[in-house]
């Protein structure tokens, strides 16, 4: 097996960034230059700490989660203001902790409930605020929030969260950028992520084949299409969905990739490489989500071997 050998696999190394960055009673870091808990990243990594058996983290983080749920169903991000992104993912978290905290399922309808009001006549989903994107972002990420209200809609039996999601997701079909890799590599990623989750697999597969295009033969992936640095988070987000897509030596190279540059404390930082821009001068909670989710994935397909 090519995968370096290490007292501890790189998988556990990053486990332990999560563990040592992580904020008593409340959750994930947002960077290490930044460390105040992160309700958007926490929401997420919740899924992810179930399937890694890390149950008592996973309710920790929900317990906190609920504990500065918004009266009106959403939650605050670092600036205190509701972003509809950010519940979103939230939601995730709330939906996997679902019949093992009490009041998740609860908070999650309160979420959702939220979150339908936020889809527009035209199926766009609009956001209170858009202020800490700056120009880096585009309304395109709102893909992500969708797969979360449909899984809301599936648990607690809600035709209309689903409708809510699929309705939202045509609007998005019809964006001509959508698809394409011609953003960063992080936000395109959520994109094909949530094109799988929703089930659209043939235009998952047409986005990662432009992807896969600006796949290198050390396996990274550039953050932007015509720059020659690296955004670690997104690397490891295509590792995810390729697997997903059965697509596992493209994903065995960007795993290896990422383990090259994992750095000692078993974390990321934004971005490598010359000219990076992607926050390359701190380590990113995000990142190691995803690359133990890519693991996690790798794992279970070589148990299954």
């Amino acid at each position: 097996m090519w995968f370096r050998k290490k007292p501890e696999a790189s998988y556990q190394q990053a486990m332990g960034w999560f563990k040592n960055n992580f904020i008593p009673g409340q959750g994930i870091i947002l960077h290490t230059k930044k460390p105040v808990p992160y309700p958007e990243v926490t929401g997420y990594y919740i899924p992810t700490l179930y399937h890694w058996n890390e149950v008592e983290y996973a309710r920790i983080c929900t317990s906190w989660l609920m504990s500065i749920q918004l009266d009106n169903g959403a939650f605050p991000a670092s600036d205190g203001v509701a972003y509809t992104f950010d519940t979103g993912q939230v939601l995730r978290g709330l939906c996997a902790a679902s019949g093992d905290v009490p009041g998740a399922d609860v908070a999650a309808k309160k979420t959702a409930d939220w979150m339908l009001a936020q889809i527009g006549p035209d199926g766009r989903v609009t956001t209170p605020s858009t202020e800490l994107w700056g120009d880096i972002a585009s309304d395109l990420i709102h893909t992500y929030v969708l797969p979360p209200l449909k899984q809301a809609g599936e648990l607690f039996g809600r035709q209309d969260y689903i409708d809510a999601a699929r309705f939202a997701l045509e609007y998005y079909k019809k964006q001509a950028g959508l698809v394409p890799f011609n953003r960063l590599s992080h936000f395109h990623a959520y994109a094909m992520e949530a094109l799988y989750e929703m089930g659209e697999l043939e235009l998952c597969r047409e986005g990662m084949a432009s992807a896969a295009a600006k796949q290198r033969r050390d396996g990274s992936v550039p953050g932007y299409p015509d720059v020659g640095w690296v955004c670690s988070t997104g690397l490891a987000q295509y590792a995810v969905v390729w697997q997903r897509l059965g697509e596992n030596e493209r994903a065995d190279r960007a795993i290896r990739y990422l383990e090259k540059i994992q750095n000692p404390s078993g974390g990321f930082n934004g971005s490598y490489g010359k000219g990076a821009t992607y926050i390359p001068g701190a380590e990113i909670s995000w990142a190691v989500k995803y690359f133990l989710d890519a693991w996690e994935l790798k794992l279970a397909r070589e148990k299954s071997a």
